[in-house]
This record gives C-alpha cells, structure tokens and sequence, in this order.
C-alpha cells in the first residue's frame, strides 16, 4: 500500500491529550522513496519472515504505526487491520480493485496481481467529532447537511459514529462521528475541499481541529 499521515492530538497545532486520529491525508511527504525502502528493509520485512520463520505466516492488513524522527523510521505499534482515519484516505485514492486485493491476500495469491493502481492526488480527512472528545461526551444531538456535504465533487463523508433517532434524523452515538474526506491535487486543495464539505453540515455540538495536513501545506507553500 502507500502511506498516510494522522494527527492523534485532540488539539490544533498537535496539542492536546492523543485521540483516536482527528484526520489524516495520504501520501504523506516525509515518506518518500529512499524512506520507503528503509521502513520495508528494517522493519516490515524482518517482521514478515520472522512470523513465517515461527511457522505462523501472516494473511491479512499489517499496519505499522510509525514515528519518523532525523530521518530514521521508528516502529510504535503493528494493527492487524487497515488504520482509522488513515484507511479512508487511502481508499479515494485506491484505483484497483479492493476486492480483488482482499481475496488475492485470504487466497496467498498477491503475488499475481499487477501492482496496484493509486490516484496521483492527495486525499485527505476531516473527523467531526462530539464536543467533550475524547473525554466523556454527549450522545443523541442531531446532525443535518450531510447529504449536501456528500454531494461535493470527489468528497465522501464516512459515518463512523452514528445513528438515526425515532423521527428519523441522523444523530451522533460516538466520539469521532464523521470523517469529511476529499481528493484534490495536493494537500492544500484537499485541505480546501475537506473543509468547505465540512461546513455545510449542520452540528452544534460537533468540533474538528482546523489544521489537519499543516506541515505537509507549509512544505507546499
């Protein structure tokens, strides 16, 4: 796959005590090439060969959460599933089949698949989260403008945490409700894109950081 960057802190400017993931965009520019390679020599390879060695091989999303500093990749944790807010990210740029990818990993067939096909943009999401998160927060509010928000050109809102109410409304059940994601040609447009979706919805009791993707644009700018 390729590679995303999240924000875990609650607050702008990384502040804050850590979340679940407050947004991410993909690709993320401080893993180029030259880094790639080294994260795939010193860490996901060894990885793999070792669990094949103990005569357990792995099937299935190896996620390596990671932490660059002076240019030497370091390994935080391993998932074993795609990364939340980092997957949605990489799906509005995935232009292979996804299916495909899923079936071909469950079958050991991965290495007969043509490489997979991504999307030169930069996508990038938005979460909308419940006022009090990640602390205790209220459940029930109403939620209006989605649809509008959705409808934007190369936009998805992924619904993470919620639910419809007797009347029928869209309501917030979670902490990190809405992730507002858009594709555009760098981080900035997507930045842009994300959030003017954002701001059609209708929500008084949801918050977001405003500054997801702020290092990767102050490198654009």
């Amino acid at each position: 796959l390729v590679s995303a960057q999240d924000h875990k802190a609650v607050g702008e400017g990384d502040t804050g005590p850590n979340t679940g993931g407050m947004g991410a965009y993909t690709p993320a520019p401080v893993v180029d090439a030259d880094m790639q390679e080294v994260i795939m020599r010193d860490i996901i390879n060894p990885t793999v060969a070792g669990m094949k060695a103990e005569g357990v091989p792995f099937q299935g999303v190896l996620f390596a959460g990671l932490m660059i500093q002076d240019g030497r990749p370091r390994l935080l944790e391993y998932n074993v599933r795609f990364g939340d807010p980092e997957c949605q990210t990489l799906m509005m740029r995935l232009e292979s089949d996804l299916l495909e990818l899923l079936l071909a990993a469950a079958e050991s067939r991965l290495a007969d698949l043509e490489p997979l096909q991504w999307s030169d943009d930069t996508a990038m999401l938005v979460v909308y989260a419940t006022k009090g998160y990640p602390g205790s927060y209220p459940k029930g509010s109403v939620i209006r403008g989605v649809d509008e928000a959705n409808a934007q050109p190369n936009t998805v809102v992924f619904h993470a945490g919620t639910d419809r109410n007797d009347a029928g409304e869209l309501i917030a059940t979670g902490g990190r409700v809405l992730g507002i994601t858009s594709r555009a040609a760098n981080v900035k447009e997507a930045a842009a894109a994300s959030y003017a979706a954002l701001d059609m919805i209708d929500w008084s009791e949801g918050f977001c950081r405003r500054d997801i993707g702020w290092r990767a644009i102050a490198r654009e700018d």
